[in-house]
């Protein structure tokens, strides 16, 4: 059974979702508690407690007597900063290139232990409205509905292999993820473009190559490499994970404190 989207969340989440279609513009305002609460069926406490959140995650600006705005910088920026190994490689002078080893459609069905932790689907997994009917039986076929998009990118730095990235994206998020070409496009770029993001977790691990890996990265089985997995958040909810394998002789993480 799917767990029920608290009420105050749902509407974070149309809420976001106006902003990013444009509905609702930087610099204007949203609309006001009492119709939120009409529109919603629920109490205005709850309402507040929406924008209370989305005030203090500065996506909205709430001014007294004059009512609830769409924050004006936040979402000019990403919220979240996010290396973009494209860009490093770029400023550093050298030759990148991506080559796109897969990309694929997964249903809840399809997904490991660790993927439906980090996306939370055995609890919000496919809803109501995304089921899908097969029009010759009647029958309920919500598990064919795509939840997460999967793809696998090579990147190249003067021809070497420097980084294999294995990547999954709420499909319902961002439906159109899956039909771009990521050997021209950044997969980090075009997510922020399409979903500004609130925050983010990571790790850093060192780790053998299995042969697998190895050999995408054209090193020899067990090398060390340095394992980034990184999980980003928007409209409160993971929007993407990623596993980003990096030969251990070829690349360091590296930043100012």
């Amino acid at each position: 059974m799917t767990k029920t989207i608290p009420a105050y969340q749902r509407i974070k989440n149309a809420i976001l979702d106006n902003i990013h279609s444009g509905k609702w513009q930087a610099g204007k305002a949203i609309s006001t508690e009492m119709a939120l609460a009409k529109e919603f069926s629920v109490s205005r406490m709850t309402v507040n407690r929406a924008l209370k959140e989305l005030s203090e995650e500065r996506v909205l600006e709430r001014r007294q007597g004059s009512g609830t705005f769409v924050a004006q910088q936040q979402f000019n920026h990403t919220f979240v900063e996010v290396r973009n190994i494209a860009q490093d490689l770029k400023s550093a002078n050298r030759d990148y290139q991506a080559q796109v080893v897969s990309k694929r459609i997964l249903t809840a069905a399809m997904l490991d232990d660790e993927l439906r932790r980090k996306f939370d689907i055995d609890e919000v997994a496919v809803s109501s409205n995304t089921t899908v009917m097969d029009d010759s039986t009647g029958a309920d076929s919500s598990s064919d509905v795509a939840v997460l998009y999967e793809v696998k990118i090579i990147h190249f730095a003067d021809g070497q292999p420097i980084q294999f990235e294995e990547r999954w994206v709420d499909a319902q998020k961002v439906p159109e993820f899956i039909e771009q070409d990521f050997s021209v496009v950044n997969t980090s770029d075009y997510l922020i473009a399409k979903s500004p993001l609130e925050r983010g977790r990571y790790t850093i691990r060192a780790l053998a190559a299995p042969d697998e890996i190895a050999a995408l990265l054209q090193i020899a089985p067990q090398s060390p490499t340095l394992v980034l997995r990184r999980q980003t958040y928007s409209a409160g909810r993971v929007l993407t994970f990623v596993k980003m394998w990096h030969a251990g002789d070829r690349y360091q993480f590296s930043g100012e404190l």
